[in-house]
């Protein structure tokens, strides 16, 4: 029996950034926001999780961010969503 992950941490980085001259994907992140599961179902079919500002459904086997709202509205082009870790 597999458990679903409770708690994601979400980055949001710019996509132009190719050569980060050594800094880490969080050091390059424009945002950052730990998100909780809500126990509810996004309309993607994966598990939705919600904490500062950023609403995302997210595949916990793969790590995947399928879908994503950061304060209310749709992520601005240019960015991705990378999750990072989970505890």
């Amino acid at each position: 029996m597999t458990t679903e992950p409770q708690r994601f941490t979400i980055l949001l980085v710019p996509e132009h950034v190719e050569d980060r001259g050594g800094a880490s994907v969080e050091d390059s992140a424009v945002r950052s926001a730990v998100v909780e599961a809500t126990g509810e179902t996004g309309a993607s079919g994966y598990p939705r999780y919600a904490g500062h500002g950023i609403v995302a459904d997210i595949d916990p086997s793969t790590r995947t961010v399928e879908a994503v709202l950061v304060d209310g509205a749709e992520l601005d082009y240019g960015l991705t969503a990378t999750v990072t870790a989970t505890s």
